[in-house]
């Protein structure tokens, strides 16, 4: 079983983007958009996230990373959770070697499933569809918690023990 990534790994692209990696961090609850709330996340708890591109190949890469592109999912029954329009998006960027983008996105879920969170990322390389990844956490979790450690309790640990488990049953 492929393992998912949690808040704050790094993942490589291998292939025709070796070179380029991806990361989903900065998870933080309550942030709103620098518009305000939109009407359609009425009665839901705002929380952004950051998803950082960084090129560590010989050439560039034209990316995009848009709301389009992510399926959030929130608490333990994968409930879809809204994206606001106000996000800050990465559209038709040439990202050269050793340079980092970063694309803010806020989203809104009833308060008592930010607990369980996946992001699934997949961006646009050079005009294709790359491969997705999916990232876990909580909105509540720090992010040092869920950083690969040698730590018995660490939230990775955790996730990595229960999939393998899952795997096995």
């Amino acid at each position: 079983m492929h393992r998912p990534n949690v808040i704050g790994d790094w993942r490589e692209y291998d292939d025709d983007h070796e070179g380029l990696r991806v990361r989903v961090h900065s998870l933080k609850r309550g942030d709103l958009p620098p518009e305000g709330r939109d009407c359609d996340a009425k009665g839901l708890t705002y929380f952004s996230f950051r998803v950082k591109v960084e090129n560590r190949a010989a050439e560039w890469f034209m990316i995009g990373l848009e709301r389009t592109h992510l399926d959030v999912r929130a608490g333990k029954d994968g409930d879809s959770v809204y994206l606001d329009y106000n996000s800050r998006e990465i559209e038709g960027f040439k990202l050269y070697p050793l340079r980092r983008a970063s694309a803010t996105f806020y989203a809104a879920a009833p308060a008592k499933r930010l607990d369980i969170l996946d992001i699934q990322v997949q961006m646009r390389i050079d005009d294709e569809d790359a491969a997705p990844h999916v990232w876990v956490g909580g909105a509540d979790v720090p992010e040092s918690a869920t950083g690969t450690s040698k730590r018995a309790g660490s939230l990775a640990s955790d996730v990595s023990k229960f999939l393998e488990e899952q795997g096995n049953a």
